[in-house]
């Protein structure tokens, strides 16, 4: 008689392990919008709703977005749809993020938003996304971005830890769990002008001191040192817009470019002007032209390139 009672206890243990309760979810994205870079955060609004078996399961208070700086919740509405309960609320969640600065400002971002069930772990509950119902607001316009893909995924969360529960003997814990992915790309080609107009501004006025006679030395000199103190300003203006970063980015490859041919005008510069002191002025004549030529195309070619590849990303 005992035997038969654990037989079947074992059967009814091993049946619900096998058939987790699965939850419907959905989301429909208002508004992506504070989107800042420094700060490393950006704020969503949408609807996220759930269909489940009438249980011991509070979703509001379990759904957790694990992601997330801050979330809120309102304009929660449950009701019965046959012998489901359905729960639909409004949230709004500023999510952490990650920017890829590499190539900014030719940049794409990819959005995640995750939720999860605090409570039961994916062999009591799965998720099951809502595909046809989960959109974004046709009409939802990110400031300087476009909306290039957007989808609902579903996954598993892992936790590498017992959470000091040694008694299930668990190393680990997975939980299900519900993804929202949006992919942003820049309308960059305003911003870029933007950004880089004062630097290369700086590098053309640099480029003017190969016109200037050789006699005068002081605005020969004076124009490429003061436009290298406007690209450095330049750099450090963008610099206060980007997350910090260990990559060497896009930024950082202009700019770099654009110090590197002002040393090489100096450079070329004091060259020119030995040798017309020296009374040598075909060979002042010759560094003068090729010189500059050199600089302004080997510049030309190393932005194009880089820029492109950015492009191409």
């Amino acid at each position: 008689m005992h035997l038969s009672i654990l037989f079947f206890l074992s059967l009814f243990s091993f049946a619900s392990k096998a058939t987790p309760d699965t939850v419907k979810i959905g989301a429909y994205v208002m508004s992506i919008h504070d989107i800042n870079f420094r700060d490393k955060e950006y704020t969503m609004r949408f609807w996220l709703w759930m269909l489940h078996n009438k249980q011991n399961l509070d979703v509001i208070k379990q759904t957790e977005i694990p992601n997330a700086k801050s979330v809120e919740r309102s304009e929660i509405f449950i009701d019965s749809l046959g012998d489901k309960e359905w729960v639909i609320m409004k949230m709004k969640s500023v999510m952490k993020q990650s920017w890829k600065v590499n190539d900014y400002p030719f940049d794409k971002q990819y959005l995640n938003v995750q939720f999860e069930n605090t409570e039961y772990n994916k062999d009591e509950l799965v998720f099951k996304e809502d595909k046809t119902g989960s959109a974004y607001e046709k009409e939802l316009a990110v400031d300087g971005w476009n909306i290039t893909n957007f989808e609902t995924t579903t996954g598993e969360n892992v936790y590498e830890t017992s959470f000091g529960n040694d008694v299930d003997g668990e190393a680990s814990y997975i939980y299900a769990t519900f993804n929202i992915l949006i992919t942003l790309e820049r309308n960059a080609f305003g911003l870029f002008l933007k950004l880089f107009v004062g630097m290369y501004i700086a590098f053309l006025i640099a480029m003017v001191s190969f016109l200037v006679d050789p006699k005068d030395i002081e605005p020969r000199f004076g124009l490429p040192v003061g436009a290298l103190f406007a690209a450095v300003g330049n750099k450090y203006i963008i610099d206060s817009l980007l997350p910090e970063t260990s990559s060497f980015t896009l930024v950082d490859s202009l700019h770099t470019f654009t110090f590197v041919a002002i040393f090489l005008i100096i450079f070329i510069s004091a060259f020119a002007t030995s040798a017309f002191r020296k009374k040598q002025f075909g060979k002042y004549k010759k560094i003068n032209k090729y010189g500059g030529l050199a600089v302004i195309g080997l510049y030309t070619v190393l932005n194009l390139l880089f820029i492109g590849l950015a492009l191409w990303h």
